[in-house]
């Protein structure tokens, strides 16, 4: 398989290390009109090329004369997500902000203008409370004594009822059970999206084979394409981190209806990458959804299972928090970390709680914007007949600002 064919990149990787989307894929079938080469589309994209090499001040002044007038659906939202991004980076330039200030701005520069910080802390402080509600109630359930929801977790990580033997034959199983929740979701996409490409819906899972290991490969995507089978590549290495009821929820996440169906049709799109960097968080938010779509859909019915959708959606909304903690609240990494580890219990097997909080502590906003962006989502698609009005509007032109 050519390199163009493949995406290399672990589940809940690094913004920096999502951007370039592999593949090209054939998908006329799906009901939503491809960018129309027109000369409208080449003078926007012409001005868009130029204003990426200009700082934000002679950007917007080389974008302030063009025209959407005429362009595909694309190019409108390529323009508008350059201007309102660009139109961001200048107010970031004053020094004089303050951190409360600057972070608002920081989330509103890849997620949309109207994102306000005491409504995203309340919806992240919302949600982490649910959670934590949902998952006491599954742990009674399992019979894990009581503790901290983190303490909790690090029982159930343990528990031998739920473990994978450590053997080519555990990781078989594991491939086998990913590949019936795949199974299981399939039935759930007529009624959510209605017509998909073929390509999409043609994805599998596997797990590193032995060269792959020896060359210190991690997990990674091959998305799909006429030719090329669509496939989740997952890590089993310490299969021992990787209980059974965790593992559902990154099938949703990474194949269907998550990053499968999300990141062909991008690249279908083809955004501008002016628009891909004022819309980052929108594929990991999109994924995030995905997941709770599926839980909202009856998914994950086990107990087990449930807490392992559980902790993923609390990694996603701890973090989000974190990064409030540290670039709002001014408090001190230990003391997030602690908090971390008292509410999530396990870390994810792909970040320890170290390494993860370092990344946040380089990239301010964007962990919140990543655990924020789904529920926005979900506030949406709930509201009585929007549901796949919604999924239509957020993935058929590829990316948009909220």
């Amino acid at each position: 398989m050519s390199g163009a064919a493949r995406s290399s990149i672990a589940q809940d990787a690094p913004i920096t290390r999502r951007q370039a989307i592999a593949g090209v894929v054939a998908l006329a079938a799906y009901p939503s009109a491809a960018r129309a080469a027109n000369a409208s589309d080449a003078t926007t994209k012409q001005a868009l090329d130029t204003a990426m090499t200009l700082d934000p001040p002679a950007a917007l002044a080389r974008l302030a004369g063009v025209s959407a007038d005429g362009a595909s659906p694309g190019a409108r939202l390529d323009l508008a997500a350059a201007r309102a991004g660009l139109t961001i980076d200048q107010r970031l330039a004053n020094p004089t902000l303050q951190p409360a200030e600057r972070f608002e701005w920081q989330m509103r520069r890849i997620t949309g203008d109207t994102v306000q910080l005491a409504a995203v802390r309340r919806d992240l402080e919302t949600r982490r409370a649910t959670l934590a509600a949902q998952a006491d109630a599954a742990f009674d359930a399992l019979g894990v004594p009581a503790g901290t929801t983190g303490a909790r977790f690090e029982r159930l990580w343990r528990d031998p009822r739920f473990l994978y033997p450590d053997d080519a034959a555990g990781r078989d199983a594991a491939v086998a059970g990913m590949r019936a929740t795949l199974a299981a979701i399939r039935p759930k996409l007529p009624g959510l999206f209605g017509t998909l490409p073929p390509a999409c819906l043609d994805v599998d899972v596997r797990a590193l084979d032995a060269a792959e290991i020896a060359a210190g490969k991690g997990g990674y995507r091959i998305l799909p394409a006429p030719d090329v089978r669509g496939t989740y590549v997952v890590d089993l290495q310490r299969i021992a981190r990787r209980p059974r009821f965790s593992l559902p929820s990154v099938v949703a996440h990474e194949l269907l209806p998550g990053h499968m169906i999300q990141m062909p049709l991008e690249a279908r799109a083809a955004p501008h990458p002016l628009r891909k960097r004022y819309t980052a968080p929108l594929a990991e938010g999109w994924a995030t959804y995905a997941e709770m779509l599926m839980a909202d859909c009856g998914l994950f019915a086990s107990a087990a299972d449930r807490l392992g959708h559980i902790h993923w959606m609390l990694f996603r909304t701890c973090r989000g928090l974190a990064d409030l903690a540290l670039h709002v609240d001014g408090r001190a990494p230990d003391a997030v970390l602690g908090d971390l580890a008292q509410r999530q219990g396990e870390p994810t097997y792909f970040a320890s709680f170290d390494n993860d909080l370092a990344t946040i502590a380089r990239t301010p906003a964007v962990r919140a914007a990543e655990g924020w962006v789904p529920l926005r989502i979900e506030q949406e698609a709930r509201r009585p007949g929007q549901r796949r009005r919604v999924h239509h509007k957020l993935l058929d032109h590829g990316p948009i600002r909220l």
